[in-house]
């Protein structure tokens, strides 16, 4: 087992090889406005540093968000590519599991919570580091103040609105090395994964404009 793992769900532009036992190259940038510049930079960089090529890489896995559609759709796009070009297998995998399976909280429950911009999360409750309670959401944080009161925190979401999160603590951003360590105990036990699809949970933040113009020829 080799593979090749990315996210572009949070401003962490993050890449990955496991090799079915451990991570043995990792790469992390945080730019939340070049992600198509940096993702496939990022890869190579993991390649050369494990000394391998891309075609000895068996399977791609990708975090699905939530997150923003503009940033989100770059990793799934590239996911899709290399699994197309390779001939290989393309496993989703929720961002906000990657961050509760780095968090390593034994015992919860917890809460993930990312950074969904117009003064909104993405959050989601976790049993413990493995089991999500609830599915994705997003709210704004005083909307769920209630919910997640008294509980432990991980996420940038979580760290930015300390009234609602006062217990919150890092890691902030996603790392591809724990969504790939992820998938690989998931596989190692024969468990499927999702298939890699978008979680917008909500319209992009680009629109078309309202009352223009139309012009066509005579």
């Amino acid at each position: 087992m080799l593979l090749l793992a990315l996210d572009t769900a949070t401003p962490a532009v993050t890449v990955a090889l496991h090799d079915g036992t451990d991570v043995i190259a990792s790469s992390s940038q945080v730019d939340a406005r070049r992600h198509g510049e940096l993702l496939l930079p990022a890869v190579d960089r993991v390649l050369v540093e494990a000394g391998l090529r891309l075609d000895a890489v068996s399977g791609i896995v990708v975090g699905t968000g939530p997150g923003p559609y503009t940033g989100l759709r770059v990793g799934l796009m590239t996911a899709d590519t290399f699994g197309l070009a390779l001939g290989v297998p393309v496993y989703g995998v929720c961002t906000l599991d990657g961050l509760a399976y780095a968090a390593d909280i034994e015992k919860g429950p917890f809460v993930v919570a990312t950074d969904a911009r117009r003064k909104e999360v993405y959050w989601a409750t976790y049993a413990d580091s493995r089991t999500r309670l609830t599915d994705p959401a997003v709210d704004r944080p005083a909307d769920i103040a209630d919910r997640v009161a008294g509980l432990p925190a991980v996420g940038a979401g979580a760290l930015l609105y300390p009234d609602t999160f006062p217990r919150a603590h890092e890691p902030e951003h996603v790392s591809a090395a724990a969504l790939a360590s992820l998938a690989a105990e998931k596989l190692g036990k024969g468990e499927e994964l999702p298939a890699p699809r978008p979680l917008y949970l909500r319209r992009p933040d680009a629109q078309v404009p309202k009352n223009y113009k139309v012009v066509t020829p005579k």
